[in-house]
């Protein structure tokens, strides 16, 4: 019992100190939101769009717009399995056939009040891109992992050039468009020339199969794939700096650097980068308030165990005060952002409240000066 009251004391400080750090987050998050807004309507109305045959200097230290496509001097390779092709970034993805370790757990009532909470494990084998430490297993004795050996790794070429332009490390991290790169069975030899392991070298459906049954993988055998950002065209905004580019530092804070894939117009990326921004904007508002919601819900969950004495009176307690933790999610997250309104877009924000006055005083006075007169009343006959 005294477990089961310091498990509930942690649950109520918990959900405390989330309402707290939602309250915070959700504050900040409009604060990103106003700041990015800004830096890319400043850098919407800075971008120079110029040619990528040849470097400006007029240019430097502008906020420009070039679209061409990308060449390497070099190719890529993975040395250990002698993997080499053409192009930006050669990415390894490697899985182990290892254990894991499931935990489910039940919670009943108790008769009485209170609760009673039983925790079960189960084990089975699965393709896992990490190392499973099973030294941390409820019940490590037979299911022991082999160390991992063999990890996934990125392969990028250390510069390009877009044109006459130079492309660094910044740069080409951005460019995207990563396909999968399949293996032929011609490449076999080459990857058991490059192996040192003692595994069978198999190719099946485009990977590398380490071990010596493919259908029925054993524990330890390893499953590599490949994906491979091809060359080609890009787009890329971005601070000229003598002949290559750097984040451009905006006066509203942010610092812009965008690539894309394709030849594509300045105004369509920043287009693009205003969308994700309002997407991001939401999603991180819809994830706060949910976020609050299970605070507050932590928060009030004591009352329906309080109340377990009666169990249906419990039940409908927890229901009463999941509804109320939504509302007050609600409540406390639309007053959050309507206070970061004020704070961060004050003139915006008085004037919408001003135009929502303005609009209620115009509904109310139109619509008193439609209410009919009042009736006369008719003077009486002498009598």
């Amino acid at each position: 019992m005294v477990r089961a009251d310091q498990t509930r004391g942690r649950r109520v400080v918990f959900g405390l100190l989330l309402i707290v750090l939602m309250v915070i987050g959700l504050f900040w998050n409009e604060g990103r939101a106003v700041q990015t807004a800004r830096s890319l309507a400043e850098g919407s109305g800075a971008v120079v769009s110029v040619g990528a045959d040849s470097v400006d200097a007029a240019n430097d230290g502008k906020l420009v717009h070039v679209t061409g496509a990308v060449t390497a001097s070099s190719g890529l390779a993975d040395p250990d399995f002698g993997i080499s092709a053409q192009g930006l970034r050669l990415s390894r993805g490697a899985e182990m056939y290892q254990w894991k370790e499931e935990e489910k757990s039940e919670t009943t009532k108790k008769l009485g009040g209170g609760e009673e909470t039983v925790t079960t494990y189960s084990y089975s084998k699965v393709w896992d891109d990490s190392q499973i430490n099973s030294s941390e297993f409820k019940k490590p004795d037979g299911h022991e992992n082999p160390p991992m050996e063999i990890h996934s790794k990125q392969f990028q070429i250390p510069d390009g050039k877009l044109g006459a332009f130079t492309l660094d490390r910044p740069v080409l991290d951005l460019i995207g468009g990563d396909k999968t790169f399949s293996l032929s069975a011609d490449q076999s030899a080459a990857i058991d020339a490059a192996y040192t392991g003692t595994k069978r070298v198999n190719i099946v459906d485009g990977k590398i199969y380490l071990g010596f049954n493919t259908t029925s993988p054993a524990l330890g055998d390893y499953r590599i794939g490949y994906e491979l950002a091809p060359l080609g065209v890009v787009s890329v905004v971005a601070r000229q700096t003598g002949g290559g580019f750097e984040p451009y530092q905006t006066i509203a804070g942010d610092q812009l650097l965008m690539v894309d894939t394709g030849n594509v117009p300045a105004e369509k990326m920043f287009a693009e980068a205003v969308s994700a921004n309002t997407l991001i904007t939401w999603l991180l508002r819809a994830a706060g308030v949910l976020l609050l919601a299970i605070g507050f819900a932590l928060l009030l969950g004591p009352i329906g165990v309080i109340l377990d004495v009666i169990p249906l009176l419990g039940s409908m307690a927890r229901m009463g005060t999941g509804i109320i933790a939504f509302f007050l999610a609600i409540l406390v997250g639309a007053t959050t952002m309507a206070i970061a309104w004020f704070w961060y877009r004050p003139v915006l924000a008085a004037g919408i409240l001003a135009a929502g006055v303005i609009a209620a005083a115009a509904v109310y006075y139109l619509g008193r000066s439609r209410r009919p007169a009042p009736p006369v009343a008719a003077p009486s006959a002498a009598t």
